[in-house]
């Protein structure tokens, strides 16, 4: 077996040596299954791009790389090969790259190009074939009408290049709503319509040109979209009538001014600003006819004729008209008329008069007047009313008044100095001298003088009556009286009347009588009021019984002063017989102003001879009796002048009563009286009369039906058919108001409301109405009164802002004063307007966003907010939106219909000091740059303020070299720079002010200043290596040196990869050896060029020549046309095959030593599990019981060899522990146990089986390896076979 083995071994040794060899003699290149990759165009630069699918049989380590134009747009990871995207890619410029991918496996390389197709990303935008569409559009033009159509293209594909069109805005936003654009066709409409001189003349539509959208490397779809602008201008056309500008026209001009002298000029301006047509000027109507002229041409208005303003008043309205001299679009002449006021100035030109008014001083009441009367008290002060004023026609004047006359010392004139609304008084001075006893009237003369015109005066009576007061005592005429009285005198029947007289005015019929002593009393007495005398007592007086009387009569004024006289009553013989009236009363009619008669009858019975039967007639004393008279002697009654209804009582009804008396001539005489009543019949003679010559009543506006006032009227007619009133306005109502008529307590009162179905509005042009208000009474007699009614303003407007702005504001600014205001106005009069704050968007990087950076205080004043900084930097301008609120809203809405916006502009300051850009660059002084005048470096920096303060000037502040030795030592004025710009940026180019020393060893160390025009400045240090000229290389190229020229950004990147160090070329030259012999292989242009580090330190030329020539950058200097470096020739590394083979063979020997290591062990284990696996087998079969199952049994499982065997059970059992196996058998010898290799030689037929007893005979011999015993025994069983028992009571499960 073991001899087998040794056999096996060998011919697997060498059959792997043969393998080897073959290997190594027949090594393939790798292959590379890549053709087309799609890649998105929009990969960003470092991003992955594809990956190179090579295959190697050989299983060789493969390096990868690009070659090729498009090689740079890519990079490969030359062990994965991963390509990741190098540089930004565009489809739209190749949409189709290819690259040559080279994949080398050591030995050999395998080229293959690979076409990359680039997918289309959504990174061109719609680009608009013009740069702006711009119209010129009449005002008249139809909505629908188209304007104009955009169109744009988009270099995309698919969705991504259709363009679709929007009107992003317009500009002002009230014609947002005017144009309208068809999304896919571009075609923009008019949408509204337009007006040249109510909306604008101009609009900007932003036009929006958006793609489709796309996407490719990024999940997220992007849109990308262009704008172009529309100015549309409107062109007017003549459609609106002029206007006059300027209003309103009031302009003053003194009387008697020059006939031609300019009042003022109108003007009128044609609304059609685009069309501005001439205005032809006209006077339509005036209020005082001929007096001012108006010019055709310029609307100049002259005086014509003279002016008088006592005559014309103070005030000439004109109505005065402009016309266009072109027709409009209607075809007529279009007009508009304006209302010029024109006050006439007073000049001193009358002298002053007097005028007597009533005590209420309205002017309608005063008339001119030249003769005054006054009353006052004897022995009073105090002034006395004349109801005098003095007037003077002119405006302004003043009169100083005097007094003349006999009388005037006792009186002064107030006041002594007076305008045209006072009124002159006399004021009493000397009392003593009014005594009405000696004096009851005076008469003055009041001299009134124009104080600035003492040549202008006048003069008016005035007469004084002096009243009396009580102070004197009654006295009779006679100290004593005597009379007859016939006896038996009628009860009341008058002796006498006895009258005192009592100078004292107010005692005149006013003394109180009485009779002396009380005795007398019961004859006789008297009437305290009157002084009558009479009897008494009718029986008592008799003549037999005493025929003599004495009384004493005392009269007693009102303030109680007494005078007495003495009487004597003689009795003598009566008359005792009483007239008779044929009628007891008399009832007549007639009609007032009318006349009528009747005649009063009565007869007496005394004796007719004589007196005592004489009849006279008499009208007893009463309210009325002056109004008739009566024949004393006929009897006959008639009226003495016109009966007056009115005038009657009205209680009375028109009936007058009146005692006629009959009354014989007997001594004493009788008397009968009768009554007569007069009915006076009512007709239609008055008419109604006002309780007040006008009225003046308020009204709340908006108040539907609202009360304005009453009016009242009385008809003095006393019947109803007569004084029935109605109302009505007949004029200046103007459909707002109506009067209802309703009975009042004294006359009709007129009603007067708003109409229900009208709402007044303060905000029109009416806000007082003159009402003319007529009372009718039924007989068609009328009075007008004039009502004036006055609309009282409510709350009810809202408030509306005014355009203001735009505002500006320094930024950093600390100011607490308001930067700006908005401004509202209300319509209404009482108002009260507080400011909110709506938003505030600042434009911050050209976008607005909301920002608190103002406040707004409610009077709508903005003010910067002290807790934040304004910096221009940030943000340029605000737009702040700000609600107004009327508090005061007692009607509808309190707030205004839109924000008002307000534009501050934040100005900017210098608070920015210029700063400069970081800069990796190397700078470095060489000897071919060491002259005046030679730039050496450059700084660059910005400024973040605007304008003028971002202007910059570099400046070389100071120079210091430091050696090797780190020792600093000042250089003095060695550089300058020269401030250069691009855009925003400034560059500073550092240049040499004088020949430098090229034998310092070290660098300089430049401070650069960088100063705005503000005076703000920075600095920044600038390292400037001075290197020797002996490191300098000479790099020499095949190309021309115009070719050179071309890639010179790709020959300095490629040694700068290389050699990374910074390269510094100094200058590019032909070879002067390009046209020798051997030209094809010598450069033709050299490049002098330094390789310097960051630190200063510069490679030498072997150094350059070793970092060029690996085989890493040595291909792409190869291709870009480097030769040689000084002298020596650039090669390619070095490659040893031999060394590859030598290792490919001992890497085989190895490989091939493991397998067969591997195999050996494997092949020896399994050979001893199996013999294992027997002797368990040959173990179990020896034991035996009653329940032996027939059929051997597979060692290692619970599987029986016959039929009825017991299912596999999935128990733990410990196979090591059961098989004997120790710790150091592998998991390998342990599976093996539940399969064996070869379970044949296991299985013994029936046929064979022996008695137990015999396999105990059977001694195996003794082997060294187990495999040869289990060989052996396999043999043996060939020959001898064992006989196997069923043992029920042992099986492998137990095992």
């Amino acid at each position: 077996m073991s001899c087998g083995m040794e056999g096996i071994a060998r011919n697997l040794l060498l059959l792997s040596m043969v393998c080897l060899i073959s290997l190594i003699n027949a090594n393939t290149g790798p292959q590379i299954h890549n053709t087309v990759e799609r890649v998105c165009e929009d990969i960003p630069p470092g991003g992955y791009a594809f990956t190179i699918n090579a295959t190697d049989r050989d299983n060789d380590t493969m390096t990868y790389s690009l070659h090729g134009p498009n090689a740079t747009y890519f990079k490969v990871n030359e062990n994965t090969g991963v390509v990741f995207v190098e540089r930004e890619l565009d489809r739209e410029t190749y949409n189709i790259m290819e690259v040559v991918v080279h994949v080398s496996d050591g030995p050999n390389t395998t080229p293959k190009k690979v076409k990359i197709i680039l997918r289309d990303a959504n990174d061109n935008r719609p680009i608009f074939q013009e740069a702006s569409y711009d119209v010129d559009i009449p005002e008249n033009i139809p909505v629908g009408t188209t304007l104009f159509t955009v169109h744009a293209t988009d270099a995309d594909t698919l969705n991504a290049g259709v363009v679709r069109y929007n009107i992003d805005t317009v500009i002002p936003e009230a014609g947002e709503n005017l144009f309208s654009i068809a999304s896919v066709r571009g075609i923009v409409t008019l949408k509204g319509p337009l007006n040249y001189t109510s909306m604008n003349q101009f609009y900007q539509l932003k036009i929006n040109a958006t793609d489709g959208g796309g996407k490719c490397h990024y999940n997220e779809t992007t849109f990308l979209s262009s704008i172009t602008f529309s100015f549309i201008t409107v062109n007017d056309v003549p459609d609106l009538d002029p206007r006059f500008i300027g209003l309103p026209y009031e302009r003053s001009v003194v009387e008697n001014s020059l006939v031609g002298q300019t009042v003022l000029k109108v003007t009128a301006m044609d609304q059609d600003t685009g069309i501005n047509d001439d205005i032809i000027y006209s006077i339509e109507n005036s209020s005082a006819d001929g007096l001012f002229n108006i010019s055709r041409e310029d609307g100049v208005i002259r005086i014509s004729s003279n002016i008088d303003r006592e005559i014309i008043g103070d005030v000439v309205e004109l109505i005065v008209k402009g016309t266009e001299s072109q027709r409009n679009i209607h075809g007529v002449f279009a007009s508009v008329t304006a209302l010029v006021r024109i006050t006439i100035l007073d000049i001193n030109d009358n002298e002053p008069e007097f005028f007597k008014c009533n005590e209420t001083g309205d002017e309608h009441s005063c008339v001119k007047w030249s003769h005054f009367t006054g009353e006052v008290f004897e022995h009073s002060l105090g002034p006395i009313s004349l109801n005098m004023k003095v007037k003077d026609q002119d405006k302004g004047s003043r009169s100083r008044l005097i007094l003349e006359g006999a009388d005037k010392e006792v009186f002064s004139v107030e006041p002594k100095l007076t305008m045209s609304d006072n009124f002159v008084q006399l004021v009493v001075k000397q009392t003593p001298n009014l005594d009405f006893e000696e004096k009851q009237q005076m008469v003055l003369q009041v001299i009134a003088i124009d104080d600035d015109k003492p040549s202008f005066r006048s003069s008016a009576t005035v007469t004084i009556n002096i009243k009396d007061i009580n102070d004197m005592t009654p006295t009779f005429l006679q100290s004593t009286y005597r009379f007859n009285v016939s006896e038996h005198s009628p009860v009341g029947m008058t002796i006498a009347n006895i009258t005192a007289e009592d100078p004292d005015t107010m005692d005149k019929d006013r003394l109180i009588y009485e009779l002396l002593p009380a005795s007398i009393l019961q004859y006789f007495d008297v009437e305290q009021n009157s002084g009558r005398i009479y009897v008494k007592s009718q029986t008592l007086l008799d003549r037999e019984a005493r025929s003599l009387y004495t009384a004493t009569l005392q009269a007693m004024d009102t303030g109680g002063k007494v005078g007495t006289t003495m009487l004597e009553i003689t009795l003598t013989d009566i008359n005792d017989q009483y007239p008779v009236i044929n009628r007891d009363s008399y009832l007549v009619f007639v009609e007032e102003g009318g006349a009528f008669e009747v005649r009063i009858e009565a007869t007496d019975a005394d004796d007719p001879d004589t007196v005592n039967s004489q009849i006279v007639y008499d009208i007893v004393p009463s309210q009325y009796s002056d109004n008739f008279t009566i024949n004393p002697d006929t009897g006959l009654l008639t009226n003495s002048g016109i009966l007056d209804r009115e005038a009657i009582d009205p209680n009375l009804e028109g009936n007058i009563k009146l005692n006629v008396t009959a009354t014989d001539k007997g001594s004493p005489p009788l008397s009968t009286m009768v009554t007569v009543i007069i009915n006076v019949e009512d007709v239609n003679d008055n008419k109604p009369v006002f309780n007040a010559s006008s009225y003046t009543f308020q009204v709340r506006e908006g108040d539907k039906g609202a009360y304005a006032g009453s009016v009242y009227a009385e008809d003095l007619d006393q019947t109803k058919d007569f004084n029935r009133i109605s109302f009505s306005i007949i004029d200046g109502s103007f459909g707002s108001f109506i009067i209802r008529t309703v009975l009042d307590k004294q006359g009709y009162r007129g009603d007067i409301t708003v109409d229900p179905d009208i709402e007044l509005d303060y905000e029109s042009t009416r806000k007082t109405y003159i009402l003319q208000v007529e009372a009718t009474d039924l007989g068609q007699r009328k009075a007008i009164v004039r009502v004036e009614v006055n609309v009282l303003d409510v709350n009810d407007e809202r408030p509306e802002f005014r355009p203001t702005g735009p505002f500006k504001v320094k930024e950093n600014t600390t100011i607490t004063e308001p930067v700006g205001n908005f401004t509202a106005y209300d319509k209404d009069g009482n108002h009260s307007l507080i400011y909110e704050l709506e938003s505030i968007k600042c434009r911050c990087n050209g976008s607005y966003t909301p920002c608190n950076s103002f406040i707004v205080d409610p009077n709508g004043e903005i003010r910067v907010n002290p807790e934040l900084t304004l910096d221009y930097e940030q943000c340029v301008q605000a737009v702040i939106e700000a609600q107004v609120v009327d508090v005061f809203t007692e009607k509808g809405e309190n707030s205004s219909i839109s924000t008002g916006k307000v534009v501050i502009d934040i100005v900017d300051i210098n608070d920015n000091a210029p700063q400069f850009f970081f800069s990796d660059s190397v700078f470095v002084v060489v000897s071919e740059s060491a002259s005046k005048g030679t730039s050496v470096g450059e700084v660059t920096a910005t400024d973040r303020d605007s304008g003028e303060f971002k202007e910059i000037e570099f400046e070389v502040v100071h120079t210091q070299f430091k050696d090797t030795n780190d020792v600093i030592t000042e250089m003095g004025n060695l550089f300058d720079v020269v401030t250069t710009q691009q855009k925003d940026i400034y560059i500073g180019i550092i240049q040499t002010m004088k020949a430098l020393d090229m034998t310092l060893k070290g660098k300089y160390l430049v401070k650069v200043s960088a100063t705005d025009s503000g005076g703000l400045s920075t600095s920044t240090d600038l390292e400037i290596f001075n290197v020797d000229g002996g490191y300098k290389v000479d790099l020499g190229f095949k190309l021309s040196e115009a070719e050179v020229q071309e890639k010179l950004k790709e020959i300095i990147r490629a040694l700068t990869d290389a050699t990374k160090a910074t390269v510094v070329i100094v200058d590019i030259r032909a070879d002067s050896n390009s046209n020798s012999p051997d030209s094809r292989s010598s450069p033709q242009t050299i490049i002098d060029a330094y390789f310097i580090y960051s630190n200063g330190t510069a490679l030498i030329k072997e150094e350059v020549i070793e970092k060029c020539s690996d085989g890493e950058h040595y291909p792409e200097l190869v291709d870009l046309g480097l030769v040689n470096i000084g002298e020596a020739t650039v090669d390619p590394p070095h490659t040893d095959p031999l060394r590859y083979i030598m290792l490919g063979m001992m890497a085989g020997l190895i490989i091939l030593l493991a397998v067969l290591t591997t195999s050996l062990m494997c092949t020896r284990r399994n050979y001893r599990r199996k013999l294992k696996a027997a002797k368990a087998m040959n173990s179990a079969s020896m034991v035996t019981s009653a329940k032996e199952k027939s059929g051997p049994v597979v060692p290692g499982t619970n599987k029986y060899t016959t039929e009825g065997a017991n299912p596999v059970l999935n128990l733990n059992i410990d196979t090591a522990m059961a098989l004997d196996m120790d710790e150091g058998s592998s998991e390998t010898d342990k599976v093996s146990l539940n399969s064996l290799d070869d379970s044949n030689y296991m299985t013994i037929p029936e046929n064979e089986t022996k008695s137990g007893s015999q396999l105990y005979d059977v001694i195996p011999p003794e082997y060294v390896e187990p495999l040869d015993a289990a060989l052996a025994q396999r043999d043996q069983k060939k020959v001898n076979p064992l006989v196997a028992y069923n043992n029920p009571g042992f099986s492998t499960t137990d095992l």
